[in-house]
């Protein structure tokens, strides 16, 4: 047998097995939940089992335990250009009684677009009651960096991510800009008054500094908050965010622009906090992230999971005290784009392959059932 076609063979082989949800690695088993997705970004699961996945050309579909999709109506408009349209869905922290859930996406046109979330009551199949709560300001003439991340804390709060809109970075140092933040609202969409630029009139503001921020994950032993995102060419950062700290974008990066020259000569700089871990000079770009904090995967508890975008896997990012001691790529036998990562409450873990036949893929024990 010729090596070309024992390699054709293997390949098939896999194929075979995963579309069969057979995939096994070490300790896990990998099955298909849905498949032919096209552009998934984000997953959310509702209380009865089944799932919601957005989709970025501003679809929203309710997935069942069967894997068979239906498209959920009285979505808002979006800017599907470039890297905009549908990005996070999270619930709401009382979606139990509210039915509430959060919706970010870009909105607007070629020539003013920005990052929005809307809240919305889901009902079976649609969603009512929809109310815009965030644009951010300015708006942009440019198709890239939203952002777009969303996370609850524990107060109930909703924090969302937003990216520099590429052409702007140096909107990243203005606090009075929203381009390149981590923004803090009310679930209503109002101001908390503790921000920590409420005083300087940068009401929404939480953090600043950033480029393209595509992970948010909150650390259930202590309640920080886990924060990944975009380097130029190299320069993919790990952090954890503090209220009112600077993260030095664009003054501050250790990566370099596309065209190989220097964004800053600076990778440090008082007032500007150093990142965790630093992805470079090859980027893996990141995008989603899970804090894993069930009990099926003992052995992950605790760890973060990064979803990498260029180099086709997960990193699972051992983590103590608040510091990396150790990393390892997982998943790599799908040889596929992971736009998501998400510990979803139930134990498993779930992967969002990026592309227009995403999938939806369940992480679980190879000994355990679901």
């Amino acid at each position: 047998m010729t090596h070309s076609r024992l390699l054709r063979d293997t390949v098939l082989v896999l194929c075979l097995l995963l579309s069969a949800g057979l995939a096994r690695g070490d300790g896990y088993e990998l099955d298909i939940v849905a498949e032919s997705l096209d552009e998934p970004w984000s997953v959310a699961l509702l209380p009865d089992g089944s799932f919601l996945v957005t989709l970025r050309p501003g679809r929203l579909v309710r997935i069942d335990g069967d894997g068979h999709q239906r498209d959920v109506s009285g979505v808002p408009d979006t800017y599907y250009a470039g890297q905009g349209g549908f990005f996070d869905i999270v619930l709401h922290p009382d979606y139990a009684s509210n039915q509430s859930v959060y919706l970010s996406y870009a909105h607007g046109t070629s020539k003013g677009n920005g990052t929005a979330v809307m809240r919305a009551r889901f009902d079976v199949s649609m969603l009512v009651d929809a109310e815009q709560i965030l644009l951010t300001e300015p708006l942009k003439d440019t198709p890239q960096h939203y952002g777009g991340r969303l996370l609850v804390l524990p107060d109930g709060t909703l924090l969302v991510s937003t990216g520099d809109g590429f052409d702007y970075r140096e909107a990243a140092q203005d606090i009075h800009s929203e381009l390149g933040k981590v923004l803090r609202i009310s679930d209503d969409g109002s101001v908390p008054a503790d921000n920590p630029f409420v005083a300087d009139g940068a009401n929404r503001v939480w953090t600043y500094g950033h480029r393209n921020i595509q992970g948010l994950a909150l650390d259930g032993d202590s309640g920080r908050v886990w924060m990944h995102e975009h380097g130029p060419r190299g320069g993919d950062e790990l952090n954890l965010l503090e209220p009112g700290t600077n993260y030095g974008w664009p003054a501050i990066t250790y990566g370099v622009d596309y065209s190989g020259a220097h964004v800053s000569p600076f990778t440090e700089a008082d007032g500007m906090a150093q990142p965790l871990k630093v992805w470079g000079p090859t980027s893996i770009a990141p995008s989603g992230m899970a804090w894993y904090g069930g009990e099926r995967f003992p052995d992950w508890r605790g760890d973060l999971f990064v979803g990498a975008l260029v180099s086709r896997e997960v990193r699972r990012l051992e983590v103590v005290n608040g510091e990396v001691t150790d990393e390892e790529a997982l998943f790599t036998e799908l040889g596929e784009r992971i736009r998501d990562v998400r510990d979803l409450g139930d134990g498993f873990l779930y992967l969002l392959t990026d592309g227009p036949e995403g999938r939806l893929i369940r992480v679980r024990p190879a000994t355990g059932k679901p």
